[in-house]
Order: C-alpha cells, then structure tokens, then sequence
C-alpha cells in the first residue's frame, strides 16, 4: 500500500505548463526516484510536496487522506521533509540550533541550552555522527551539513523524505555515507523520494522508478530491474544519445592559455601549465584537491603571485583585466556566484558585454541587448518563454547556458568551466559538451574541472590531476585510465584502501 500518492496532479506558470496529469504512490519503507530533464517538473512536484507551491489539480495523499497545506510549515508538521540541493540551514547559527530551529527547547521562556545540545547529541548519534552541537554551520564541509539537514527533518518525526541531487556535492566516501543513512531510514519505514541525474544512483539505490518529461509522467517502474540505464535515458530525453560525450577530435594551435609558478594560500605548491588553441584539457581531483582555488587565482579571483598570459599576454591578475583578455570563468556555484536570480534573461546575458553594447559608454541600448540575448538564446537552445523571464525560475541547465551565452557575447579565447554539469540531466550535459566541443573547434581554449571522472575521461584531450593543492599528473587522453587517475588523485597512504 503506498503511504504517500500524487493523485493526478496538475501544476501551472504563466507560458509552462509544469506538471500534467502525474500519479504514482510510495510505499513505506520504500525508495523511490524521480528522474528527468532539467525542467521536466521534478523541483515543482517537490515544492507542491512541501507545501511551496500550491498544484491546481489533483491531491496529495498521506496514508490515504488528502492534504492541502497552507505553508511549508504545514508540511512540516504533516511529517513531510525535503532535502534541497541549496541546503535550508542558517551559516551562522550552530548545529543544535539548526536541528530544532522552530521547536527549541525551553526553560523559564528561555532556551534550555543543556537540553538543546543532548538532544542534537542524540539525533546525530542515531545517524553515526559525532558533530559538535556547538559547531556553526556555516564552517562545517557539505556533507555533515547534509547530514544536519537530515537530523532536522528527524527531529520533526518526518515520515516521508525527499532528496533533490544529494550526492551533487559529495565525495565517494561521502556518498557511501549517505547511502548508508538512506538504508537506514528505509529500514526504519520512511518514505523516500530521491530525485538525481546520475543514473547509477536509480539502480543502486532505489526501489522504484518515475520519469517525467515536459511535466508529464512518462512511465513509472516499480524496480529498477525492469529497465536499463540507456532505456531510462532515452524515456526521459525522448531520444537515443548512445554516447553521451560524443567525443570530438581536433587539431590545436598555439598556447592560449600559460601559467608559470603560481602561488595563492589555498595551493600547496607553485604551479605551471600550458593549455593550447583549440585543446579540452580536463582539471580532476578529489574534494579539497585544489581545482576551484587554482582557477579562481587563474582568474584573477583571489590574489595570487606568479605569471598568467592568454595568447601571450600577460595579465595583472584581476577578474576585469581577464575578460578583457577573453579569459573567462564559469563558477561552480551559479546561483551564488555566477547569475543574478531576480534580474532576466537578456540582463544575465549582457551584465559583461554591456559596457561594448551601450550608446556612448554609458546609456543602455535596448535594442542592441535584446538581440544578443536572442542570438545567446537560439544560438544555445535555451528553453525560456521570454527574454525578460527572471533567470532563477529557469532550470540549472538554462541558467548554465545563459552563463555561457554571457561569455560568448564576449571574445573568448580562454574558457574555464568548474563543474559545468553538476545538478544538470544527461540531455542538458550532452547540449553542454557540444557546446564546449564547438567552441574548442573554433580555437578556444577550454580548462574544465570535474569532480566526475567519467566526465573527464569522455569529454577531455588531456587531464590534470590534483592532489591537495598539488598538481601531480598530466595524463594524455590515450593513457588515461580510470585506475591511474583514482591512484593519482589519491593520498598514497589511502590507495589501499579505495
């Protein structure tokens, strides 16, 4: 009997129709995912889940009743918890009081102290964690603030979980923990909804299967055995990719991009390479390694001592200088770092390239921007129903591309890309690398980190392997081998035991 059901339910925006006639249940103790494009009405069916949104047909069920809440709040309080990508957690509050914000306990009308931090101790405990309850937040790595996320929801007894891209940020080991503490609740008889791009993860973890596409419910499958990863591809794009890298060689030209003893704080060591015209050089390593500090300081983005040129020009090292240059960062973290979410789609696009489109240095020229955020948007595909839509209703695809048609409007020779398809489906990726393979075949240089090595090894000409803030391999494309680069990356004191 399933315990949570969508009973054909039906979600609409101005221009999209997000959720179309979707019904399936899950049952207790049961996992189950949610897979599809970016766009395809995953985060809506979530927040109508969690109370965010409010659908326009059909119901949700919690065991067999109808529910309608009038806030998040009333989710909460239904016994219903969702672990968002972007954590829900206060950065500047402590562990214990993030667990039992809304319900702290309480002395004499104050905060029980004593009794807030043994009964944070004993959630985290029940998870196989021994966190300060003191510790605050915000300094804590991503997955113990994952695991805090998940203590709250504990904390408020919730029966029915749901995961959006939990693994995104993770390490391996991480992700084992995690999936560890999934088993757990599912053994404890909680309902769990794991949405996730990464198709292994369906077929390792989870009971059961519904894809959705364009809003609609494709099919849902009640164990993963009964389809394949390519079959589960395919129904969710619509189309057979086969290779999802697709793989494009190509002749290079002359060093755009040379880096010669650069230092920064966060890098153990001086560090020199060389990326050539036209080249896909893959930056890989393990959490912590390094790959962000390295291209913030390439950058410009953080102050650094030692030589970067781009076609032979030597840069000073600010961000400014480097877009000037045609030396372009796209950050790992877009929402915080590389989009403006209020501001629109041609705003996002032309925030760089304004200061060449506008009238006399200064005054905004409409006309102008619009047209290049046209030919960003038709030339990338971008699926938005208006220029003007704000960028932050759009999918972490669209808003990627976006990101990329702002650097295009640019004259890029040099393109650095940290983690350009995390959080991102398997269509949207194969748009993203035929992207980068187009670019590249038109001579620029790309540098692209990736914490997914089969990302790296399918897509890239070269890899540069970094070890804490080392770089301690540079692997052509013929000789990399998964096992050589996992043992490059690796502390040697861990190789054993990976």
């Amino acid at each position: 009997m399933a315990y949570l059901e969508f009973d054909s339910l039906s979600k609409s925006f101005p221009g999209v129709r997000a959720l179309d006639d979707v019904s399936f249940g899950v049952g207790e103790g049961s996992v189950h995912a949610i897979c599809g494009e970016n766009g395809a009405g995953k985060s809506t069916l979530l927040k109508i889940l969690s109370g965010v949104y409010r659908q326009d047909a059909g119901h949700v069920n919690l065991g067999g009743e109808p529910t309608i809440y009038k806030s998040p709040y009333g989710a909460i309080n239904a016994g219903v918890a969702v672990i968002y990508q972007e954590l829900h957690l206060v950065p500047e509050m402590s562990v214990a009081e993030n667990i039992f914000l809304g319900h702290l306990p309480q002395r004499a009308g104050l905060v029980d102290k004593k009794r807030l931090a043994e009964r944070a101790r004993r959630q985290l405990g029940a998870l196989g964690v021994n966190i300060d309850p003191w510790a605050k937040v915000g300094r804590l790595p991503i997955a113990l603030r994952q695991i805090v996320e998940i203590a709250k929801a504990l904390s408020h007894d919730a029966k029915v979980i749901a995961f959006d891209e939990p693994t995104s940020s993770l390490s391996a080991r991480e992700v084992e923990h995690l999936f560890e503490l999934i088993a757990g609740l599912k053994q404890q008889g909680r309902v769990i909804l794991y949405v996730t791009h990464r198709m292994s993860e369906v077929f390792s973890v989870c009971d059961a299967v519904t894809i959705l596409r364009d809003g609609k419910q494709v099919a849902t499958f009640d164990t993963p055995e009964n389809i394949t990863e390519n079959d589960l591809v395919s129904r969710m794009v619509g189309r057979s990719l086969n290779d999802i890298y697709g793989y494009r060689p190509r002749n290079y030209g002359n060093a755009a991009l040379e880096v010669s003893a650069l230092a920064t704080q966060a890098l153990a060591e001086q560090i020199d390479l060389q990326i050539r015209e036209g080249e896909i050089v893959g930056l890989f390593g393990l959490a912590g390694a390094g790959r962000t500090e390295l291209l913030r300081a390439i950058y410009g983005a953080a102050p650094r001592k030692g030589m970067v040129s781009v076609n032979g020009r030597s840069l000073n090292g600010s961000p400014s200088e480097s877009i000037n240059s045609g030396l372009m960062l796209c950050p790992e973290d877009r929402k915080s770092d590389g989009i403006f979410p209020l501001r629109s789609v041609s705003d996002n696009v032309n925030i760089s390239c304004r200061r060449r489109l506008s009238k006399l240095g200064f005054w905004i020229d409409d006309k102008r921007e619009k047209q290049n955020a046209r030919t960003q948007v038709d030339r990338l595909s971008i699926r938005t129903p208006t220029l003007e839509q704000p960028i932050g209703l759009l999918s972490g695809g669209n808003q990627q591309k976006v990101i990329l048609g702002r650097w295009l409007s640019e004259n890029v020779r040099v393109l650095m890309l940290d983690e350009p398809t995390r959080g991102i489906d398997v269509g949207a990726k194969r748009e993203i690398y035929d992207i980068i393979y187009g670019l590249a075949e038109s001579g620029v240089a790309v540098l692209m980190a990736s914490s997914e090595l089969p990302e790296v090894l399918g897509v890239c000409d070269r890899i540069l392997v970094m070890r804490e803030g080392r770089l301690v391999g540079d692997v052509p494309r013929s000789e990399a081998e998964q096992d050589n680069i996992i043992r490059l990356a690796l502390p040697p004191s861990t190789e054993a035991d990976f």
